[in-house]
């Protein structure tokens, strides 16, 4: 129990350095693809390597079970387009930290006891570090990205709540690529629609290829084996990591520095990371004693 636990943690830290890599990597995109028809192309490549790897075809859920995965799939879907509308008028970072508000509010009305609300408060003190200074660039957001961000987190909320159903019925590979395929069969006419050829082009595969396999088949595959081994409760706080993790990652692709009250974010949202994860073991060790 405990080796899968601490398994389980790897995991969701590993998807969250993918899935912010793969952000910053689809931000490049952008100008030549534009929000939605990089969003077609991450939810196409990544529902084919899903697809190839876990042979969807072969799962075998209950009526309920279905159902929970289309509704994962569309709030999959929906939390990645929205997103990146989001973040093509807001930087990645304060995207991030404000579509957090979804999983956030997850953990907080799941918690069972003063020691759990600890850690979301301190994991809510560092997302709001992370947010610009106000009265400087704070007053230069754009009021429609941070709209869409609050947006996604809403539909991010939805992921956690319904990837967490999805993950007690079957194997969690083919879930997670079941929702996938109905996130694509939703976005990539709308790319399609919208952008035309331009999909089509070399350098806009190869970029969807990485954003895809960066930003989804990865991390998406490693949080659905984390949920089946960690409490809603507990992945949700974890995530709380994100907008530290999309920071660290627009510093070192796109050179996106970081202020003293960012580091002063990374250690807060660190910190809850680690008393989440002491917490829950010891939440184990009492409950095999």
């Amino acid at each position: 129990m405990k080796n899968r636990f601490l398994l389980a943690v790897l995991a969701v830290l590993l998807a969250m350095i993918a899935i912010q890599s793969g952000a910053s990597f689809a931000k490049q995109l952008f100008p030549i693809a534009g929000p939605e028809g990089t969003s077609a192309l991450r939810v196409f490549f990544a529902a084919a390597i899903l697809t190839l790897i876990f042979k969807p075809w072969r799962a075998r859920l209950s009526q309920t079970g279905w159902r929970n995965v289309i509704i994962y799939g569309m709030c999959l879907g929906a939390m990645n387009l929205v997103f990146y509308f989001a973040i093509a008028r807001i930087p990645l970072g304060v995207g991030v930290a404000l579509e957090f508000t979804g999983p956030l509010a997850v953990a907080f009305f799941t918690a069972k006891n003063k020691r759990d609300f600890l850690w979301v408060l301190l994991a809510v003190v560092g997302i709001c570090l992370l947010a610009p200074d106000i009265g400087t660039s704070a007053e230069s957001l754009d009021p429609v990205g941070v709209v869409l961000a609050l947006i996604a987190g809403a539909f991010w909320a939805g992921y956690i709540v319904f990837g967490n159903k999805t993950g007690n019925e079957g194997s969690g590979g083919v879930t997670v690529t079941l929702g996938m395929l109905v996130a694509a069969a939703g976005i990539i006419p709308i790319g399609a629609i919208s952008q035309g050829a331009v999909l089509l082009t070399p350098y806009a595969l190869l970029m969807g290829l990485a954003v895809g396999v960066f930003s989804s088949a990865i991390p998406y595959t490693l949080e659905m084996q984390a949920m089946r081994n960690m409490p809603k409760q507990t992945f949700s706080i974890m995530m709380s990591m994100e907008p530290a993790i999309a920071a660290i990652a627009a510093f070192i692709i796109i050179d996106e520095t970081l202020t003293l009250s960012q580091w002063a974010a990374v250690a807060l949202v660190v910190i809850a990371t680690a008393g989440s994860s002491m917490s829950q073991r010891q939440k184990q060790v009492e409950t095999l004693s």
